[in-house]
């Protein structure tokens, strides 16, 4: 008996974890929405600036700015990361404990084995180099930035 009420108990530890994963997954990928949508009203103010003749200092103020409120959305989405990585762990303990999950791969573990795939500090900085210098990310900022010093060249 009781050992059916403290499995029972570990299957709803279980299903409320990867609720909670879930929920918060979810809520990471929409800080990420949120991040992007700061870079592109950066390129928006950016542009418009640009065509209305006004790329000076305070156009480079307003994007120091957003950059600033892209670190806070970063950092937020940091902390729901954290929490994550706990979920996560109580995920991978409670199904070592259970015998038939042995051989298989406990689920939610995303960010766990990203953690654990990090290499340093000097490798993670080279990572986001190479992620950097991808076309798909460097290209508006490249742009922005090459069209504003053609513009002060001038």
């Amino acid at each position: 008996m009781a050992t059916d009420e403290a499995r029972t108990r570990t299957i709803e530890t279980y299903n409320a974890r990867v609720s909670e994963w879930s929920l918060l997954q979810n809520q990471s990928d929409a800080y990420e929405k949120h991040a992007l949508y700061i870079k592109l009203l950066s390129i928006s103010i950016t542009a418009g600036a640009i065509l209305m003749g006004k790329a000076d200092m305070a156009i480079a103020c307003i994007l120091a700015i957003l950059w600033c409120q892209d670190a806070i959305w970063k950092t937020f989405q940091s902390r729901i990361s954290d929490r994550i990585i706990k979920v996560e762990k109580t995920l991978k303990d409670i199904s070592a404990l259970q015998e038939h999950d042995r051989e298989n791969m406990p689920p939610c573990q995303l960010n766990t084995d990203w953690v654990e795939q990090r290499s340093g500090f000097t490798g993670l900085i080279l990572e986001y180099f190479l992620h950097a210098i991808r076309p798909t990310i460097a290209f508006p900022y490249v742009v922005l930035i090459g069209v504003l010093l053609l513009i002060k060249i001038q």
